[in-house]
């Protein structure tokens, strides 16, 4: 009797998870590619993290990705970590090899810079400085991954000044420090914007930063993607600012992703964003 090839499993841990656009995406590019596989949203405790890990390679499982709250406690259970995702202290991406080995990556910041060259492809990196709101786990992935791209300085603010200074520590002396009563003021020469914190999304707070010294050639971008288009991105676009909004992040970081897990690297185009958005 032939043995059939055995049908790859993948999937998002995260506790809530249910708001989760993931499986709708990679769902749409298993339809797509004709890709015999399938994509779990698991809602899973932090303090079960670790059993469940190292249950579902058993069970057919290829790799998963994480969202909140586990992306910083999986790097104490992965067994190999990337570089990348060791300086942003998160991963977001598991790959559950043969040898039984869990090897941690983190595609944030790659999905962060891929959006960014398809929504602005006139922005060159060593233009001049970057600014960035917020100093959690977002603005880490960000932080990093402008610094490797040689984006010359980053100016950071972030409502509270201790976690933005501790990453200013970490990232070094390209990374400037301003209070947050400050953050309008840090705009005025920056050749490109990025909010990383919730502020703005639906829900939350509004970014109550004044914007007025942004500059038409300025690269805007939010990572919240609820609303699609942010009171921050309609602001600039006022000002003639070029605006990139934040679901494209999210499409492009889950591509090397599906790539690894099904072994065909997904394109993102207007029928992603469409699958995304559903």
């Amino acid at each position: 009797m032939t043995e059939l090839p055995r049908i790859p499993l993948a999937g998002v841990i995260g506790s809530p998870i249910a708001h989760s656009k993931s499986p709708q995406l990679h769902r749409h590019w298993l339809k797509t590619y004709g890709i015999q596989g399938h994509y779990i949203p698991m809602d899973v405790a932090m303090d079960n993290l670790e059993q469940v890990l190292k249950t579902l390679p058993k069970m057919g499982f290829v790799g998963v990705n994480l969202t909140l709250p586990h992306k910083e406690k999986v790097m104490e259970i992965a067994d190999l970590i990337t570089d990348r995702a060791t300086l942003i202290g998160a991963a977001n991406t598991l790959i559950f090899r043969k040898d039984g080995k869990i090897h941690a990556d983190n595609t944030d910041g790659y999905g962060f810079i891929e959006n960014l060259k398809a929504g602005a492809p006139q922005w060159n990196p060593r233009s001049g400085p970057a600014a960035v709101f917020g100093a959690g786990g977002a603005a880490r992935a960000v932080i990093a991954s402008l610094l490797d791209a040689g984006v010359p300085e980053i100016l950071l603010s972030n409502r509270t000044r201790v976690r933005a200074d501790k990453l200013q520590k970490d990232f070094g002396s390209r990374v400037q420090v301003y209070d947050w009563v400050q953050a309008g003021n840090m705009i005025d020469d920056v050749a490109l914007l990025v909010n990383t914190t919730s502020l703005g999304m639906i829900g939350k707070g509004e970014l109550r930063v004044p914007l007025d010294g942004l500059r038409p050639n300025t690269v805007v971008t939010d990572l919240v993607y609820a609303p699609l288009k942010t009171k921050m991105l309609a602001t600039a676009e006022e000002y003639g600012c070029v605006t990139v909004d934040g679901l494209g992040m999210l499409l492009h970081q889950a591509v090397p992703a599906f790539e690894r897990w099904f072994g065909r690297r997904p394109e993102v185009d207007s029928a992603t964003r469409a699958a995304a958005l559903r």
